[in-house]
């Protein structure tokens, strides 16, 4: 009887370490090394696009696509107006194509008085949009392609003489409550420098004492003077 019990506690015992020993061979086993894959990126190389200067001082034709007036207008107001001929860089290529917008922003307004002065309108231009929805930032003021400060080339690029403390500004007086470009020199009025819309100069002296609004009407042309240079690339027609 105690040969049969000492067998059975011997396979007992038996059984037990070789149970241990599976169990410490299974733990000794090394987990499986999963590596990660390394992604290796690619360096795209975009090719340099070269740009093209206009200078400062020139001056580019607008024609307004809006109307305004020193009678309803007010400070910070903006208005578009499109570039009507082509502008070349200082290299002769083609940088703002005809078709551009210009965007205007009213700077100062008077509005006309009864018995007194006529209304008066001071603009600046803020930024130049492409056909192709490209836009750049621009520094531009009010100036008039006929004047001596202004000479057109034989592309059709007016270049203006430096405006110094000159700001052009609109004032009432035109044909039937136009309006016609003034020099103001530190605040005050100046010599006329170019009607836009119907009345000539030699009526200007009269219609001064009216207090006439300055209304600024839509299809007006006039030039827009850079007082910043501007660097866009050339313009090329897009590919449909």
């Amino acid at each position: 009887m105690k040969k049969i019990l000492n067998f059975r506690s011997l396979t007992a015992m038996l059984v037990m370490l070789l149970a241990f020993s599976a169990s410490e061979t299974m733990a000794q086993r090394k987990k499986p090394v999963i590596r990660k894959k390394t992604t290796v990126r690619k360096t795209v190389v975009r090719p340099t696009v070269k740009l093209y200067t206009v200078s400062s001082g020139t001056t580019f034709r607008v024609r307004m696509n809006n109307s305004i007036s020193s009678k309803t207008a007010r400070v910070g107001d903006t208005f578009s107006t499109t570039v009507t001929e082509p502008v070349y860089s200082n290299t002769g290529v083609v940088v703002i194509p005809t078709g551009s917008t210009v965007t205007g922003r009213v700077t100062s307004v008077t509005a006309a008085r009864k018995g007194g002065d006529p209304g008066q309108i001071g603009v600046s231009f803020t930024s130049v949009r492409l056909p192709t929805g490209t836009s750049r930032a621009i520094n531009g003021s009010l100036t008039d392609l006929d004047s001596k400060s202004a000479k057109s080339d034989n592309e059709s690029v007016a270049s203006g003489d430096k405006m110094k403390n000159r700001k052009i500004i609109f004032i009432g007086g035109g044909g039937a409550g136009g309006a016609v470009l003034g020099a103001a020199i530190g605040g005050g009025k100046g010599a006329l420098i170019g009607g836009i819309l119907g009345a000539a100069g030699g009526l200007l002296g009269e219609r001064l004492t009216k207090g006439e609004d300055a209304q600024v009407k839509s299809g007006t042309e006039f030039g827009v003077y850079l007082n910043q240079s501007v660097s866009m690339p050339q313009w090329k027609e897009p590919i449909n």
